[in-house]
C-alpha cells in the first residue's frame, strides 16, 4: 500500500468516525436502534452462558459425551514403535453447565428486554439478587426483574438512567382524571389515572420533591373539568397561591373536620343519586346527570392526627373516621384523595394504619426515617422498600411509585415551579365551581 492509499484509508476512517459521533450526538435514539442495539444483542447472546455461570444461575445437567481415550499399544507393535498409541471411542456421562433459555432480545428506547425461562426450582428472586451483577456484566445502568408468567421472567435492562433529565409534559392530553407527572425508569411516561387508582399516598422529606409533585398534579388537573379541594395543615402557606382554582381550602384541623364532613355528605348525595337511577357508580349515570369529579389534596396529614392533650381526641377521631369513609366510598362516586406528608407512622394511631391500607397508590420520595418508607411501601414489596432507601439526597423528584397492580417503578416528576402552578391556577380559575353550589344542590331532586 502506497502513502496516498494509506492517507485515503485514514481519511475514510476518520470521516466514518466523525459521522458516527455526529449521528450518536444529534440523533441518539436512531443511533441506538441502528448501531447500538444490534451490537448489544450479539454481546448478550455470546456472553449469556458465562454471565449466568458467574451469577450462579446455571444448573448442572448430566449428559453423554463421546471421548477418545489413549490406550497403550501392547504386543509386537509396541516393540517396534514405542511412541505409537491407540485411540478408542468411549461414551461417558459428564456434568455440563446449562444456562437458562434466553428468548428474543427486544429493544426499548432506553435499553432492551428479554424473556428468560427459569430452571426447575428457580424463582424470580434468584435473578433479582443477581440483578446488580447482570448490570455490571452487560455494562448498563441497571437491570430489573419482572415476573410475567409462572416459570418465566423478563429482564429489563436500561443502558442509561432515564430519570436524569425529564422533558416537560405537553399539557393535558384530553383524558379526564389522567395526569402525566414525569418519567418512569423504563423511559415510559409516569401517568396517574385516578379512575384506575383512585387514592394515593405521597410521602417525602423536605426538599425531596413531594411538594413539586403536588405542583405538577395541580398544573395537570387545572385545565380539566374537575373540582379541586385543598387541606393545607401548614396554615395555608402551600395551597393559598392556588386558591383561585380551588373550590374549598382548609388551613387547620377544625376547618378540615368541617370540610371533610361536607365532602362525606356529598358522597352520600351522589350515592342517593346512583341508587335512584339504578347505577352502580356515577360513571354509569347519563352524562347530563353525572356530577363533577372531586380531587382532594391533603398536605401534612400527620397534623390531623397529632394531639396536644386528651381534649383533642374527639376531633382527631372524627377526622380519621371521615377520611377513612371517604376513601372507602369515594371511588364509585368520583371523589379522590391524595394524602401527603413528611412523616407518616403507626405511632400516629390506628387510624393512620387503617387509612394506609385503603390507599392503593403509593409514592415514596426520600424520607428521613425508615418507618415512613415502611408505611408507604412495606406491605407491597421488600425490593421497593430497599429501592426507596437508596434514593440520594441530590436527586429531588425521584420516587418509588406503586399502583394498584402491585408493580413498582423508580420514577421522577418533572420540575414544576410554584409560579407555573400558580399561573395555571389563575388561568383556569373559571373552571372552579363554588363549593356551596357543588354540595348544596339536591342531586336527587335535580334528577
Amino acid at each position: 500500500m502506497d502513502v496516498q492509499t494509506g492517507y485515503l484509508v485514514l481519511g475514510v476512517l476518520a470521516a466514518a468516525a466523525a459521522g458516527l459521533w455526529a449521528w450518536r450526538h444529534w440523533h441518539p435514539l436512531s443511533f441506538w436502534y441502528g448501531i447500538g442495539y444490534p451490537l448489544r444483542v450479539v454481546h448478550v447472546y455470546l456472553t449469556w452462558r458465562a454471565v449466568t455461570s458467574g451469577c450462579k444461575l446455571t444448573r448442572s445437567k448430566r449428559a453423554f459425551r463421546v471421548t477418545l481415550d489413549a490406550l497403550p499399544v501392547v504386543g509386537p507393535a509396541a516393540r517396534s514403535a514405542a511412541n505409537v498409541v491407540e485411540y478408542k471411542r468411549r461414551v461417558r456421562r459428564v456434568d455440563v453447565e446449562q444456562a437458562p433459555r434466553l428468548g428474543l432480545v427486544l429493544p426499548t428506547p432506553y435499553g432492551w428486554r428479554v424473556r428468560v425461562k427459569l430452571h426447575d426450582g428457580q424463582i424470580p428472586d434468584d435473578y433479582a439478587k443477581a440483578a446488580e451483577r447482570l448490570a455490571h456484566a452487560w455494562r448498563v445502568h441497571g437491570v430489573r426483574v419482572l415476573a410475567r408468567k409462572p416459570g418465566k421472567i423478563t429482564l429489563l435492562a436500561t443502558r442509561r438512567d432515564p430519570l436524569v433529565h425529564i422533558a416537560p409534559s405537553g399539557g393535558w392530553s384530553g383524558e379526564l382524571l389522567v395526569v402525566r407527572l414525569g418519567n418512569l425508569e423504563n423511559g415510559e411516561p409516569w401517568v396517574i389515572d385516578f379512575r384506575a387508582v383512585p387514592h394515593w399516598i405521597n410521602v417525602g422529606a423536605t426538599q425531596s420533591g413531594k411538594s413539586n409533585l403536588c405542583n405538577a398534579i395541580i398544573k395537570e388537573l387545572a385545565p380539566q373539568p374537575v373540582a379541586l379541594v385543598g387541606f393545607d395543615l401548614k396554615g395555608g402557606v402551600e395551597f393559598t397561591p392556588y386558591a383561585p382554582r380551588l373550590s374549598a381550602l382548609a388551613t387547620n384541623r377544625k376547618e378540615s373536620v368541617d370540610l371533610l364532613e361536607d365532602l362525606l355528605g356529598e358522597v352520600h348525595n351522589r350515592m342517593a343519586l346512583c341508587r335512584t337511577h339504578g347505577a352502580r357508580n356515577v360513571w354509569k349515570l347519563p352524562e347530563e346527570l353525572r356530577p363533577m369529579p372531586i380531587v382532594a389534596l391533603v398536605d401534612e396529614v400527620a397534623e390531623l392526627f397529632l394531639m396536644a392533650d386528651k381534649s383533642e381526641k374527639d376531633e382527631v377521631a372524627r377526622t380519621g373516621t371521615a377520611l377513612l369513609r371517604i376513601v372507602q366510598l369515594g371511588r364509585a362516586f368520583a371523589v379522590y384523595l391524595i394524602i401527603c406528608g413528611q412523616r407518616i407512622g403507626s405511632d400516629l394511631g390506628p387510624g393512620v394504619t387503617a387509612l394506609r391500607a385503603q390507599l392503593s397508590g403509593r409514592i415514596c420520595h426520600r424520607v428521613n426515617d425508615p418507618e415512613t418508607a415502611n408505611m408507604a411501601l412495606g406491605d407491597l414489596d421488600p425490593a421497593a422498600l430497599d429501592a426507596a432507601r437508596l434514593i440520594p439526597a441530590e436527586a429531588p423528584g425521584v420516587a418509588i411509585a406503586a399502583g394498584q397492580d402491585g408493580t413498582w417503578h423508580r420514577a421522577r416528576s418533572e420540575y414544576v415551579s410554584e409560579e407555573a402552578a400558580e399561573a395555571a391556577a389563575y388561568a383556569y380559575a373559571t373552571l372552579a365551581p363554588a363549593w356551596d353550589e357543588l354540595i348544596g344542590r339536591d342531586l336527587t331532586a335535580a334528577a
